[in-house]
Formats: C-alpha cells, structure tokens, sequence
C-alpha cells in the first residue's frame, strides 16, 4: 500500500509527508539509498558545530537517527505482535546519554545504514495483517505501516535540517567546528 493510502497519524504526518508516495518498503528502501550517498565529507567539515546554542552536532543527529529507528522498530514490532500502548522515549536524554561526540560520522553512518538494512527485513517480515495494527504511541495511535513512512521522513527531515542550517555554516567560518 502506497503512503497515500495510510491515514497520517497526527504528530507524525510531517515526517510521512517527506517520503515519496511509494510503498512501505520503497520509502525504506530510497531512505537507504539517500543515506548510502550522504555528503559525508561535507559533513565531517562541521565538526563539533552547530547552528545555535542547545542545538545538537551532526553526530548528535546521526546518534538520534539510529536511535529513534532502533526505538520505532521496536514499536513496530509490539504492534505487530498485538500490543495495544508502548511507552515514550526523552530524546534529549538519549541524545546527552549517548556521547556521539566520541564517535565519527563514518562510524555513525555505517550503523545507521546496517540498522535501515534490518529495518527493511523486518518490515518486509510483516504480512499485512500485521502491518495493519494500530498501537497508542505517546503522540496518539499508529499504525505498524507508519512507522516505516515515519522512518523514511523523520531521516529526510534532519537532513533537510542539516542542509539548511548546518551547512551555510560552512561559508561563515573556514573551520566551523572551532567557531
């Protein structure tokens, strides 16, 4: 079922709406593709740099991805399974719990891209019964289909943060990360 089809969870919708009206797995797929040609050079420029004060780095970004994916699948999976509610995660603390700081972008990404790979296995383990089930989320109820559209969009969503936020940072400074 194309993502046009679903109906958007509130909250969510803004990550969905970011994917391409294509199939669960597509949009997983695409999200994969998108992050197996991620501009890390540029990237890896910015260093410890971010566009204001509170605002995460971009291995704080990478370190969110990987972790809101690792949280969601595991939504996806109780769902799927038949349970009704699953509790909600603080982001931010995930985010300060995690030291990113301490790992590089390569690193970041190849999890990331291994965690898409498995991501893609499990969705495709679904049947459509099971991609059908509803769970309450802290932000309302969903489906086990969302999730994977909201997978797709929430990366589409930080990267297009890092397009407009991060990157002009690299023409403000030679070497952003000492800024």
């Amino acid at each position: 079922m194309k993502r046009s089809k679903l109906t958007l969870p509130v909250y969510f919708d803004r990550y969905m709406n970011k994917t391409d009206d294509v199939t669960v797995i597509e949009a997983l797929q695409i999200s994969l593709n998108e992050l197996e040609s991620a501009p890390i050079e540029k990237w890896q420029m910015l260093g410890d740099a971010v566009y204001a004060p509170g605002k995460w780095t971009i291995k704080d970004i990478f370190q969110h991805l990987i972790d809101t994916e690792r949280v969601f699948c595991y939504r996806a999976l109780s769902f799927a399974r038949g349970e009704a509610e699953v509790k909600p995660y603080d982001e931010n603390n995930y985010a300060q719990m995690a030291n990113a700081h301490h790992r590089t972008i390569e690193n970041l990404i190849e999890e990331a891209v291994a965690l898409r790979k498995a991501t893609i296995l499990l969705f495709n383990s679904f049947s459509n019964e099971m991609l059908a089930q509803i769970g309450m989320g802290f932000k309302g109820a969903y489906s086990v289909h969302s999730i994977g559209f909201i997978l797709g969009g929430h990366q589409r969503w930080h990267f297009e943060i890092i397009e407009k936020q991060y990157i002009p940072l690299l023409q403000k400074t030679p070497n952003p990360s000492q800024a």
